[in-house]
């Protein structure tokens, strides 16, 4: 897409919807974040520190997402017009809201839990948010899109799933979820906006703008954790509007760019998989081999871990923005670029000798696999 182009859409009329809802949903965050922390010390939903895998040393309310759907849900509401596929997708919202406030409270098993999320998933998926093609990566094939016919159904109930636990996979500090899935929504936010989307760059200016009204409470040290009600809340509608939005590209950004903004939790996700398969575990058996652990193991505070993932997600999500506007040559040099910088970044200013000195443990640190690691 050339530059005039991007800049008609950022000059219309349209962009006022955008920013507003953005605004809107992080005012109402914000406010009915004390709310919800008061709901959640109410029905006992504090997260108790008593293992390992937790880094906080006191207990904490752990259901603040749902200030986080709050408002997604108002902003979503006012600006966006709900035709079937979003009204599908708000529906499994819902459901997978629900779990998460029961999950957060009474730790639920894990196999229940894959159960509901297939549900809402298939719920979403039989109202229209489908991913019917693909883009062949085979950039040489004489086929360049695959037509996946009845496969669409479980594809998208997959991509689905898998994306809703990996934000929950990488929920394990203060701020850590919640700011990653403020860059992955600010990227689609763009991205929709270049492609105009109209409807999505609403959507994901609704959830950034939730995720930010909600940020001051959880960065650290954390008043209130979002817990599985946000975490995986967070999953699914990113998941979900992904399907609407980038996938239905008939170019090769449709199959490389959601895995670019979601790229850190899909990592994350896959390796933890592979990881306890390798040991005979379940898939969901929670382990302290993520990837915030292993910094926090390198030496890394908190503060700094989160940082360092802040910036790797950010420097995806710029790389997906680069791949869609500029085509996949300077998104390549531009990761190239980028992944320069941030080897030099690491050696001059992470392995020096004000890094190798022990720190002090800081407060607490959010753990959320399973929602309450």
């Amino acid at each position: 897409m050339q530059l005039n182009n991007f800049r008609t859409i950022l000059t219309s009329q349209d962009i006022w919807y955008v920013l507003l809802a953005l605004v809107l949903a992080g005012m109402v965050a914000f406010a009915s974040t004390p709310l919800v922390k008061a709901l959640s010390v109410k029905m006992g939903a504090v997260d108790v520190p008593k293992d390992g895998r937790r880094m906080h040393d006191h207990p904490i309310p752990r259901m603040g997402g749902l200030a986080i759907f709050f408002g997604f849900v108002v902003s979503m509401l006012l600006f966006v017009s709900l035709d079937m596929e979003k009204k599908g997708m708000l529906l499994g919202t819902v459901i997978i809201v629900v779990l998460g406030i029961l999950d957060d409270k009474y730790a639920l098993p894990a196999k229940p839990k894959f159960l509901v999320q297939i549900a809402a998933a298939l719920i979403a998926v039989l109202a229209g948010n489908r991913i019917d093609v693909l883009s062949n990566p085979n950039v040489f094939s004489s086929n360049p899109v695959w037509q996946l016919g009845w496969l669409a159904y479980p594809v998208t109930v997959v991509w689905i799933v898998a994306i809703t636990n990996s934000v929950n996979f990488i929920d394990g500090l203060d701020g850590l979820a919640c700011g990653v899935s403020t860059i992955s929504a600010a990227t689609m936010l763009v991205i929709a906006l270049l492609v105009s989307e109209q409807d999505v760059a609403v959507m994901m200016a609704a959830l950034a703008g939730a995720c930010i009204g909600f940020l001051p409470y959880n960065f650290n040290p954390a008043k209130i954790f979002m817990g599985d009600t946000g975490s995986t809340f967070l999953g699914f509608v990113m998941a979900t509007v992904s399907v609407n939005g980038m996938f239905k590209q008939y170019t090769i950004i449709s199959f490389v760019v959601p895995f670019l903004m979601l790229g850190l939790p899909i990592f994350d996700e896959c390796f933890a998989v592979i990881r306890r398969l390798s040991r005979g575990q379940s898939p969901m058996a929670p382990d302290r081999g993520h990837v915030h652990h292993r910094l926090i193991d390198m030496g890394f505070s908190q503060k700094q871990a989160v940082g360092v993932l802040y910036v790797i997600s950010a420097i995806l999500g710029l790389s997906a923005v680069v791949l869609t506007a500029g085509g996949a040559q300077k998104a390549m040099v531009f990761l190239l670029a980028m992944g320069v910088a941030a080897a030099i970044a690491w050696r001059v200013f992470l392995t020096g000798p004000a890094h190798d000195r022990p720190e002090q443990p800081e407060e607490s640190a959010e753990e959320g696999e399973d929602g309450h690691e």
